[in-house]
């Protein structure tokens, strides 16, 4: 005997049932009479907004709380939906005070998804996958940045040792030593993962940070390091070391450590609750000053001392040698 088994039925869902799912999902319902451009949401949707639930509001009053940026974009975007043959969906930032939302809109396009010249479509807030995707674009820039620094690094390391070793051994042996202090201060240019590493010493941290571009010109010791003793913490000396593995670079690019007789001293000094940091360049080329608002790297070294390390740093272009001072909060830097 065949048993025949009987296909489940398909759901009916309730409208109850279609809420309770819409409001899990935090989507936000809208609807817009394409006539009178009156522009109503539900409850989601005001809040999302950052507008009094039940207001009466339309399209291009609503639209004044997007980001100007955007604002011309997602204009053109509605009006032509009704153009749109099948869904359609836009991305853009809304502005509430000072705080910056990503919202996803989404509808039916062309006059089938008009329903008494009213058009029906959700929004949702993407805030947190759009600002991930932001950071994923800054640390893939950030990367090609520090691995184009690397490789203009290594490269000036060879052609000195080359000029200075007496034989390829000692140009391998010297090289291998250089390219190791490089890759141990290259280490502190990076988090480390919970529990791992502690404080340092300032002395000590700067002097592991600089020891691949000293001794690379005609004598020893072209690099002098003379700060206070003090702890750095294992958060501060991320962003402190990113900061000065950045400055290095462009000295040994550009400044007094392309030059065979040029030096660098750096020293600290105490300033009510703060500790100025001072580097000085000499003997170098002579400095100008760059045009513009700086490259990838003096964004990053911005971003670094203003966020990681609440200070601030400037810049003096003299002739005799680049002047940067940096000035950290003491209770910062312990971080």
């Amino acid at each position: 005997m065949t048993v025949v088994q009987e296909m489940p039925k398909a759901h009916e869902w309730q409208p109850a049932q279609l809420q309770r799912a819409i409001v899990a999902a935090g989507v936000a319902l809208w609807a817009w009479n394409v006539d009178t451009d009156a522009f109503t949401m539900d409850e989601l949707g005001f809040k999302l907004w950052g507008l009094p639930q039940g207001e009466q509001v339309t399209f291009e009053k609503l639209s004044t709380r997007i980001h100007p940026a955007d604002r011309d974009r997602v204009r053109s975007a509605f009006s032509a939906t009704r153009a749109i043959l099948g869904p359609y969906e836009t991305d853009f930032r809304i502005l509430i005070g000072d705080e910056v939302r990503w919202i996803a809109a989404r509808g039916q396009g062309e006059d089938d998804g008009i329903v008494g010249r009213t058009m029906y479509g959700i929004f949702l807030d993407v805030t947190g996958r759009k600002q991930a995707e932001e950071g994923h674009e800054l640390l893939a820039g950030e990367m090609s940045h520090r691995v184009k620094n690397l490789l203009a690094i290594a490269s000036g390391l060879t052609a000195i040792s080359s000029r200075s070793a007496l034989s390829k051994e000692d140009m391998a042996g010297e090289l291998t030593d250089r390219l190791s202090a490089l890759g141990r201060a290259h280490d502190l240019v990076r988090p480390l993962p919970n529990g791992q590493g502690n404080a340092a010493l300032l002395g000590d941290l700067l002097s592991v940070l600089l020891a691949p571009y000293d001794d690379l010109g005609a004598f020893k010791g072209r690099i002098r390091v003379a700060v206070e003793r003090m702890g750095v913490g294992e958060h501060a000396a991320t962003g402190l070391a990113l900061v000065l593995h950045e400055l290095a670079t462009n000295s040994m690019k550009y400044g007094a450590l392309s030059h065979e007789a040029g030096t660098l001293d750096v020293s600290s000094m105490a300033e009510d609750d703060d500790v100025i940091l001072t580097w000085l360049e000499h003997g170098g080329p002579k400095v100008q000053e760059p045009d513009g608002a700086g490259g990838f790297g003096s964004k990053l070294v911005q971003r670094s001392v203003r966020g990681q390390l609440g200070g601030t740093i400037d810049y003096d272009w003299a002739e005799t040698g680049l002047i940067v001072t940096l000035r950290i909060n003491r209770a910062r830097l312990a971080v």
